[in-house]
């Protein structure tokens, strides 16, 4: 239990801790959670690829900014442009778009830089809450802008996260102490004809973002928000649209001509800066942004810790702990699926493979010890009760820890009368004389083992045994008493057979008393004896040593006499310690 709750408390830490593998896993878990969502269809917005054939058919790229002008100016929503214009056009047709763009609401991008520049566009920001934003937003040192004037502005770069794949983008960004719209966000705004935008900060992060003529949009801490990736588009080529345009509130143009836009790795996978910011925008006006909850951490922590206290709980039994752990996986990962259709990511990637560790590592070490306990059983009382008996015990070792109980048992105790004259018979060859009496003892112990006894030790030439330890055994005085007689039988049969052989006869006393005492394993965790300890043990083994003085092979106690036998009495004894004299029978031949 020690070390389980040892593992247990390691295996919480290393959930805390959160290494890369585990992020790693975490994002993709992600990937699976946000793209498991139906694939939705939007009707807002229209996306524009300048390809190949546009780019051609206008002798290179970059396209005069004339192209750009007609293709606004056909526009009916709101226009976004995912093309930089930094520098002048070569073409001269800077004017010409300049005009443009005075008529019609359309918001260029510009990209965060690592160079700073002297001042970015002018964006009108109200800062709300306690906290200071530029804390927690993403950081440009500077922004790279377009040399023309537009209504409206944005941010088109992303962020990838440790596996370089983008799933979460910012509403807002900081860069030279102002803070800065999104692309998408931007684009929204001038939908709704708001003049500006909002953002609340506290001590903890970002709260929201909001259009004031729009609503709030929630964030997490840092200003992102995960975007629906599984989102498909109405799509037009350039050339298409310049002939005749899909009506759409919103018309977002995008490189894709190879090898000039780069694409982005995405959860649904590579997409073009414009495909993104469409994404991002659907996320906003779609009313169902995905959000990992506050409380999901907690919550995993929780499902680890009480999934850990029923693993342990059934730790020793396969079938028992093979059902809880497959409840505690599949109950978590459908929690993790329902959740994600009511736009909540709650990943349950890091728990899972938690509990499945501690499971595994508890059930190996529970096959472990088991597997050595069993073998220890075998060792022990292989040789000293039934296979049957040993299977059994194998099968439920909890009946062999340490400890002792008080049972009703029956004991038989034999020994070899006249051992000295036949140890001297074999006094040239003692090896003979070794083997004489283990083929005596294995003549007696299967009889005993046969009718269930347990053999509880060999001292020299004489047996001890019990029955109904350590398994229960029904009628054990009975079984004890067919055991001896029995044992008597086949010492005659031993007897003929040394006769026949030259050899000394041998002759036994057997002592059989029933009563109460502490039977169990005694010793440490590391070595154990099962034994037995009591009054009714000592009365067994004076009886077996007092066959001599009576004259007799055979002494049973009046305790362990039953119905079907003709006993002869023989004497009332006085047993040590106690007042009252036991009677005492044998059975005759």
């Amino acid at each position: 239990m020690k070390i389980n709750l040892l593992l247990a408390a390691a295996l919480a830490a290393l959930f805390v801790w959160n290494p890369y593998p585990f992020q790693i896993l975490e994002l993709k878990s992600l990937d699976a959670l946000i793209m498991s969502r139906d694939t939705v269809q939007d009707e807002a917005i229209l996306l524009v690829d300048i390809d190949e054939e546009i780019v051609k058919a206008y002798g290179g790229y970059p396209l005069p900014r004339k192209f750009y002008a007609d293709a606004i100016q056909r526009t009916e929503g709101v226009p976004g442009i995912t093309v930089a214009f930094p520098d002048k056009d070569i073409h001269g047709y800077d004017t010409v778009f300049q005009q443009q763009l005075f008529k019609s609401p359309t918001v260029l991008s510009f990209i965060g830089s690592t160079q700073t520049f002297e001042q970015g566009p002018h964006v009108g920001t109200a800062q709300l809450g306690n906290g200071n934003p530029s804390e927690w937003l993403y950081n440009y040192p500077g922004i790279l802008r377009s040399a023309l004037e537009s209504y409206g502005v944005g941010l088109i770069s992303t962020n990838p996260e440790l596996d370089g794949v983008v799933r979460r983008l910012p509403l807002v960004i900081a860069s030279e102490n102002k803070i800065y719209p999104s692309f998408s966000l931007e684009m929204l705004r001038l939908a709704v004809g708001d003049p500006s935008y909002q953002i609340k900060t506290e001590e903890t992060g970002v709260e929201w973002v909001r259009i004031p003529a729009y609503g709030k949009l929630t964030t997490n801490e840092n200003g992102l928000v995960f975007a629906n990736w599984n989102t498909k588009f109405y799509r037009q080529t350039a050339a298409e649209y310049m002939k005749e345009p899909i009506p759409a509130p919103f018309v977002i143009f995008g490189v894709t001509a190879e090898g000039v836009a780069p694409l982005v790795a995405t959860p649904g996978g590579p997409k073009y800066p414009h495909e993104v910011q469409a994404t991002v925008l659907n996320t906003l006006i779609s009313g169902e942004p995905l959000s990992q909850p506050s409380w999901s951490f907690l919550a995993e922590l929780g499902i680890i810790l009480i999934g850990m206290v029923l693993i342990m709980a059934v730790a020793n039994n396969i079938w028992l702990s093979l059902p809880v752990i497959l409840a505690l996986l599949g109950g978590t990962g459908f929690a993790s699926w329902k959740l994600v259709e009511s736009s909540y990511l709650f990943d349950v990637s890091g728990t899972l493979v938690i509990l499945f560790l501690f499971w595994s590592i508890v059930q190996f070490r529970s096959f472990i010890t088991q597997y050595l306990l069993r073998l220890q059983i075998k060792q022990q009382f292989g040789t000293y009760v039934s296979p049957a008996q040993v299977e059994a015990l194998q099968k439920d070792p909890t009946l062999l820890r340490l400890g002792g109980s008080t049972k009703q048992l029956t004991f038989l105790f034999s020994d070899i009368r006249g051992f000295t004259p036949i140890s001297e018979f074999y006094q040239s060859d003692p090896q003979k004389l070794v083997a004489l009496v283990n083929r005596f003892l294995t003549n007696q112990s299967d009889i005993i083992m046969k009718y269930e006894g347990t053999i509880d030790k060999y001292m020299g030439d004489c047996i001890m045994a019990f029955w109904n330890a350590p398994l229960d055994v029904e009628d054990h005085a009975r079984k004890a008493t067919e055991a001896a007689l029995e044992m008597r039988l086949a010492l005659e049969e031993l007897n003929n057979a040394l006769r026949n052989e030259g050899s000394p006869e041998i002759h036994t006393g057997v002592g059989i008393n029933t009563g109460p005492c502490v039977v169990g394993n005694m010793g440490s965790d590391s070595r154990f004896d099962y034994s037995v300890l009591g009054d009714a043990v000592n009365l067994a083994a004076r009886l077996e040593s007092s066959c001599k003085q009576y004259d007799t092979d055979l002494i049973i106690s009046e305790h362990s006499m039953v119905e079907g036998y003709t006993y002869k009495f023989i004497d009332e004894v006085t047993v040590k310690g106690k007042s009252e004299p036991v009677k005492i029978y044998t059975i005759e031949k």
